[in-house]
């Protein structure tokens, strides 16, 4: 323990996945606290996360208290591959990552989180990828004492929380016709939207998957979408999440079918459209999903004070429509004095990868064919 202005800072790593579960209402208190959390640093996506992907033995959470309460978390885990790297909870099904600090003590829980994980970064290096620009995890890397490095990651795309009437008048008046011919379609259609109850989440999740698989059939869809692991870990984490208002999942239905499905996830500041899955028989019908979802999540953040509508990772066509502001998330790379020449040596090759792949996606399209052809046999032994 440090004293800290008269009052007492305790540091502690966590590495055991009970005593994880059991933070849950404290954690749920800081994340509440903390500005710059987004919906993937919930205590509920994270344990799930955990149950589903984590490996025994590699949990690593910062805490740090100041007299007892929980003001400053790091939720990691240890990796091995070329190199011991400590890693941010939520992985690659995660929009983003940081570590959480309590807003009324911002300085105090970030430096004593540099403690903390200078001690548990002995031996090992820290990547944090899919840092959200203004994430906590900056204030940590400006005041690391050691070796660091920064790269860019994912792109994402947001937009002002707004109602899709003055997001249209974004567009050009042109495009800004078509989107409300197209709600005028969906209008005529009937299609009407409920939210699911936590009670009814398992099966709703269960359905929203099998929409989503077959609005991907024979595309390049994200195999983990469709494996048992993943479908797990949605229901555990939907579920507590609705139950916090960290979530909404949404069904549309027509003429009682339920004929779409989206999982919205929400944190203080933001909301972000995570996952859904449609009916391709409302393609038939001409109905435009992405305008009929972005309509009903952009009425939902403006009425609920939220800032940012987040479209999340990727930079698809239909997303650049609504000409929203491109962010660039970031990839912290951080480490002792000591490890220095290894965080260089990580550094070079993630530079190497990224170049490696920008060059592909420029220079040869036929590469994207062979991709989503990979993806549709990944996708077929997944459901197998």
């Amino acid at each position: 323990m440090t004293p800290g202005g008269g009052r007492l800072i305790s540091v502690t790593l966590c590495r055991d996945p009970e005593a994880f579960a059991a933070l849950a209402p404290e954690w749920n208190r800081l994340h509440d606290d903390c500005p710059t959390a987004t919906p993937f640093q919930s205590h509920a996506w994270l344990h799930s996360w955990w149950r589903s992907y984590g490996t025994s033995g590699r949990l690593r959470v910062v805490l740090v208290r100041r007299d007892g309460r929980l003001i400053g978390a790091a939720p990691l885990t240890l990796t091995h591959g070329p190199m011991p790297l400590l890693v941010p909870m939520g992985g690659v099904i995660s929009d983003h990552c940081d570590v959480l600090v309590d807003g009324g003590d911002v300085r105090a829980a970030v430096g004593a989180l540099e403690r903390g994980l200078h001690r548990a970064a002995r031996h090992a290096l820290i990547d944090l990828r899919e840092v959200r620009p203004g994430a906590a995890a900056e204030r940590l890397y400006e005041s690391w004492k050691g070796a660091r490095a920064r790269l860019d990651d994912s792109v994402c795309m947001e937009l002002p929380a707004a109602p899709v009437e003055e997001l249209a008048k974004r567009m050009t008046s042109a495009r800004a016709q078509r989107v409300r011919a197209k709600l005028r379609k969906i209008d005529a259609l009937k299609i009407e939207a409920h939210p699911v109850p936590e009670a009814e989440v398992a099966e709703a999740v269960a359905h929203l998957l099998r929409l989503h698989e077959l609005q991907w059939r024979g595309r390049a869809v994200n195999p983990e979408h469709l494996r048992p692991r993943f479908a797990a870990h949605l229901v555990r984490a939907t579920r507590a999440m609705v139950r916090r208002g960290e979530a909404v999942l949404t069904e549309f239905r027509m003429e009682g079918e339920v004929v779409a499905a989206a999982l919205t996830l929400r944190s203080g500041s933001m909301a972000g459209g995570y996952l859904y899955g449609a009916d391709p028989a409302l393609r038939d019908r001409k109905a435009d999903v992405a305008t009929m979802l972005l309509r009903h999540d952009a009425r939902q953040a403006a009425d609920d004070g939220r800032g940012v509508l987040s479209l999340l990772r990727g930079a698809e066509p239909y997303k650049a429509h609504w000409r929203p502001e491109t962010v660039t998330n970031q990839r912290l790379l951080l480490a002792p004095a000591a490890l220095e020449p290894l965080l260089r040596l990580h550094e070079t090759r993630a530079r190497l990868r990224d170049r490696a792949a920008g060059a592909v996606r420029e220079r040869l399209p036929a590469a994207r064919e062979w991709r989503d052809r990979l993806g549709s046999r990944r996708a077929a032994a997944a459901r197998r």
